[in-house]
């Protein structure tokens, strides 16, 4: 099966030469292409995408912007002229960040990135409410179960997933874990945390408490968070 890509940008040899990258890869497709953010939301509402390559400044809408609003974003690789994007880009868990003009070279790159993070993604031992998460931590899989989870913060590469019993340390990008659990109760509040939301106690504009413990709630999620937890 094809990789179905998405390219999004608002300039037309932009995506031409993606086009031209990707007609050199078997094993990927472009089933869409758009010109701004906001036709790329509509795309992704409806046509299921592997991997979503997209600009970062487009008008009314950012690339960046978009992924913030879109719940459970496929896998995406982020293309601009400008280097002051990297940080906030990152934040987000994408796989890539390519520095226009891309030279087929460091496309592949990207690609290879892909195709790692598709390797590592977490293994689901059953569908989607499964009361289980398996992740490899070290040499071996572990299988916590879900109602137990706390949280799960971001340490850059790694994660760590706090139950009642103990801290669990594997390696994940946290993008990763939140398409994984994001439909069983858990819900992403900060760029480094995602909470079991059964277990939240209390919320302020600053923080969320879960029994003894607290974790901050980003300004770009609270509103989200707030009627997620339904303190309204």
């Amino acid at each position: 099966m094809k990789v179905r890509c998405l390219l999004v940008d608002d300039e037309p040899l932009a995506i031409k030469l993606l086009e031209k990258h990707l007609l050199q890869l078997s094993n990927f497709e472009v089933v869409a292409t758009c010109s701004n953010a906001a036709k790329a939301y509509e795309v992704l509402r409806t046509v299921d995408i592997d991997l979503l390559f997209m600009d970062i400044r487009m008008p009314q809408l950012s690339g960046i912007d978009l992924l913030k609003t879109i719940r459970n974003p496929p896998p995406a690789i982020l293309t601009t002229a400008y280097r002051e994007f990297a940080l906030d880009a990152y934040d987000l868990g994408v796989i890539d960040y390519l520095l226009k003009p891309i030279s087929f070279e460091r496309f592949i790159k990207a690609i290879d990135r892909f195709w790692k993070q598709q390797q590592s993604a977490p293994v689901n031992v059953g569908p989607s409410e499964d009361p289980y998460l398996v992740i490899k931590s070290g040499n071996k899989y572990q299988r916590i179960p879900t109602a137990d989870i706390y949280y799960i913060e971001s340490l850059k590469d790694y994660v760590k997933i706090l139950t009642g019993e103990k801290e669990i340390v594997a390696k994940y990008k946290i993008s990763d874990l939140e398409a994984e659990i994001s439909n069983r109760g858990f819900l992403r509040t900060h760029r480094s945390f995602i909470v079991n939301m059964q277990k939240v106690t209390a919320f302020s504009a600053t923080g969320i408490e879960l029994g003894k413990y607290e974790v901050p709630v980003g300004v770009s999620y609270r509103e989200l968070a707030r009627k997620a937890l339904k303190f309204e």
